[in-house]
């Protein structure tokens, strides 16, 4: 039978000349459209088979796909949410009549009902897609061009010393000990509540993150400080396979109601606890820690993430803005205009209104 209806809705069911069987769902209660549907894909299947052309592929075809393709993915489940939302959208779209200004429209909704900043999470899942499709599967030979949103930088929230000894003081101990070893080392929440005794030598002074545990999908090598260590002295016996547990139970969660009122006595606003890993890199940077170092400290794949904190390190930029002042102070000590480089003069800037005084 080429119709076939499950509860309200009509599916497609037929044998293709290949001999391969089309068995999907029509996506509609009526009768007509769903046959109109099934004569398209059987008529594709023809050309297919009798003419050599390439199957037009749908986006339902693609995302399942992806899907399959990429389970291992740490993002698989969140892509799987996305791909949900979207699929009202884009469902039995043929890949090859996709159009930027389609998408676009799918992204406006997006963007009103969230943030530009989550629609463009959505926009890029479709080019991946999309990208993949075209490359790697040849199932279309071009894709529409796609732009994100205009994102503001995102913030760099931390704290002071001040603020961290006032947090840590409010804290429960089991609760101040995961947030002492985030501040010693950068690991990312996740990382710090999963750790197992498995991935620590306390010998050599190390801990390691597997890569299917990494947020970039690499092993991390974690150098462990002296307060890490001294942390992880205290949870000795805890648990027999986790660092951080609480009355022998391992800990699954860090953002808890505990944690949120701990801010609230210590008067913290606006944090959160991967806020935690922006104060380590930010301490690393007042500290004049290079950032290429920091880049590998907190496993970074982009120079870009790491950039953020420069601003932080004024005394390191200002010994370097040093290094032009020597040849200059001697010369404008005298009242002349200093030597340039080349053996000339640097020209005196031109007169203007005094600082303070009338224009």
């Amino acid at each position: 039978m080429a119709l076939r209806k499950r509860g309200k809705v009509w599916w497609v069911d037929f044998t293709a000349p290949s001999g391969e069987r089309v068995r999907c769902s029509a996506q509609t209660e009526d009768r007509s459209q769903a046959q109109e549907f099934h004569d398209r894909l059987k008529a594709d299947a023809w050309r297919v088979a009798k003419l050599g052309e390439k199957p037009r592929r749908t986006w339902d075809e693609a995302a399942l796909k992806w899907l399959d393709e990429t389970s291992h993915k740490a993002t698989h489940r969140e892509d799987a949410a996305k791909l949900a939302w979207l699929q009202p959208h884009l469902s039995l779209c043929p890949l090859d009549s996709l159009t930027r200004e389609q998408i676009a429209a799918i992204a406006s909704i997006k963007a009103r009902e969230a943030s530009p900043a989550t629609a463009n999470r959505y926009l890029a899942l479709i080019r991946a897609i999309l990208r993949r499709a075209r490359d790697e599967w040849e199932w279309v030979s071009e894709t529409p061009k796609i732009n994100l949103y205009k994102e503001p930088e995102r913030r760099v929230r931390w704290l002071t010393h001040e603020q961290a000894e006032r947090l840590l003081q409010e804290l429960q101990p089991h609760q101040r000990h995961m947030v002492l070893f985030a501040l010693a080392t950068g690991l990312r929440q996740s990382n710090v509540v999963k750790l197992a005794w498995s991935q620590v030598d306390m010998a050599r002074g190390i801990a390691w993150i597997h890569p299917d545990q990494a947020k970039a999908g690499r092993a991390i090598h974690v150098p462990l400080n002296s307060v890490a260590l001294d942390v992880l002295r205290l949870q000795i016996g805890a648990h027999p396979e986790r660092v951080f547990a609480y009355r022998g139970k391992p800990i699954n969660q860090a953002n808890t109601y505990s944690w949120r009122r701990a801010l609230a006595r210590a008067g913290i606003e606006d944090f959160r606890w991967h806020d935690l890993r922006h104060t380590w890199a930010s301490w690393h940077a007042q500290s004049g820690t290079p950032l290429y170092v920091l880049q590998d400290l907190g496993a970074w794949k982009s120079e870009t993430m790491v950039r953020r904190y420069a601003h932080l390190a004024p005394g390191d930029y200002a010994r370097h803005a040093e290094a032009v002042a020597a040849p200059l102070g001697g010369a404008t000590a005298r009242g002349a205009p200093p030597a340039a480089a080349d053996g000339g003069t640097i020209p005196s800037p031109p007169a203007g209104p005094a600082l303070g005084g009338a224009s």
